[in-house]
Order: C-alpha cells, then structure tokens, then sequence
C-alpha cells in the first residue's frame, strides 16, 4: 500500500499544485494531510478548496485552529518582538480573508487520525500526540521520544510543524516527520512531502518538489502580508531567522 502524506501547505498553492501532479505519478492507495493549510501564503481559500474538492482526510493544525476560531494567537513559537509582530500580521490578514464558511471547514478538522485495520499500525497528527502545536525536533533527548512512542501506541507516528523532514526509530515506533510542502525551513525551497509504502517492509521517501517559487512570493509581495514571508519561499527558510516559527 502507499500513501502520500502532506503537511505544512501554508496556502502555498504553487507548491500544492505541484506536489499533487509528482504524487499522482506514483498512483497513491490514499493522500493524507497533517495541517496547517493556512497562514503566510496568499491562497489560502484556494488551498482550502484545493484539499475539500479531493475530500482529503486532514488534521488540524495549530495556525487551522487559529484561523478558524479567530483567536488571538496561533500557538507559534516566537523568538523576538519582530517575529511576534510578522506573526500577527499574518494571523490578522488570514482571519480576514478566509471565507466564514472555510473558516467552518477548519473548524472542522480532525485532532488525530489512527488507522489500526493493519500493520503497521499508523497514528497521523500535527504537532505530536501531545499537543497541537508541540515541535518535535530530530535532536530533542531520546528518552522524550520514547515517551511520546509510548503515549502514541503505534508503530508508526506521522507529524509536520517543524518543517525540517527526518525519519527515527525509537522504542519500535518509527518517527516520521513529513516536512512542509508550502514553506519549508531546511535550506531547500522545493516543496516537500512523503510517500510511504506499506508491506513486508516499510519505506519511507521524502520527496522535494521544484515549483513556480517566484509566483507564490510575488502573489505575498502583492497582498498585505510581510515580504519576509516571500523571502523565506525563496530561500528554503535558513536565512530569514526574523520570520515566525510556525
């Protein structure tokens, strides 16, 4: 069986767009979401509409969960007063121009998927089982892995919200972050997503994605939103430290 798993879109449609055209070549048993649709990008109805027409199961994450309830802040890790004031600016102009009634569709979305009709068995989340918003970085001690392994009872434990994709055992569940399609933060602006194939063995292929960059920062440049955002697509992340954790 193979799966195609998405997070971390950030109403990045040029990224989506192509990530969804590289996935169909491997034919897919299912596609996957681990949220985040919205924030920082300047589509962020056509990305919602983009992931509803193709009834893809998706969870909620953090910046869906701040978008769709209106709050005030998106659960995002901020290191300094510029990266608050960016981060406000971004929640403030998605809650604004995301219809009410996609606004609904966020609201909506799952906490967890749990898919245990075979092996391996696969827990889907956003952040970690813990919390939406978690960041479960590669280099965190081995012994906090291993009580999120044993929180999440799973062989195999998907997740995105950092935007750094990697893959680790530990304490017989296998880690799987699955990166970001629409803003990633290791170095590479391609999109990025995972396919993972199911069997007597388990494979798991983190695919990059080259995509119309330059169209999706212009369509920010455009919009009301901080041109950091447009110069984080176009550097794959490393060199904008002043823009929002997500």
């Amino acid at each position: 069986m193979k799966m195609a798993i998405l997070s971390d879109i950030h109403a990045n449609l040029h990224a989506l767009q192509a990530v969804w055209q590289d996935l169909a070549s491997f034919h897919p048993d299912a596609v996957y979401c681990l949220g985040d649709l919205v924030g920082y990008g300047a589509y962020p109805n056509e990305t919602i509409a983009f992931i509803r027409e193709r009834q893809i199961p998706t969870i909620m994450g953090n910046y869906d969960e701040g978008v769709g309830f209106n709050l005030q802040d998106c659960g995002c890790a901020y290191n300094n007063p510029l990266q608050v004031q960016l981060g406000q600016q971004s929640l403030k102009w998605t809650q604004e121009f995301t219809t009410e009634d996609n606004q609904g569709f966020l609201r909506s979305l799952l906490a967890q998927i749990r898919i245990d009709d075979g092996k391996p068995g696969l827990l889907l989340v956003h952040g970690s089982p813990r919390r939406i918003n978690e960041y479960m970085y590669e280099d965190r001690p081995e012994a906090s892995f291993d009580r999120i392994a044993r929180l999440a009872r799973t062989e195999i434990l998907l997740f995105g919200h950092t935007h750094l994709p990697y893959e680790k055992r530990v304490a017989g569940t296998l880690f799987v972050n699955c990166g970001s399609v629409g803003k990633p933060k290791d170095g590479d602006p391609n999109a990025g997503y995972v396919m993972l194939t199911l069997g007597q063995k388990t494979e798991v292929t983190f695919r990059r994605v080259a995509y119309d960059i330059a169209s999706a920062a212009r369509a920010i440049r455009a919009c009301d939103l901080p041109n950091e955002f447009a110069t984080a697509l176009e550097t794959g992340g490393v060199k904008t430290p002043s823009v929002p954790g997500e």
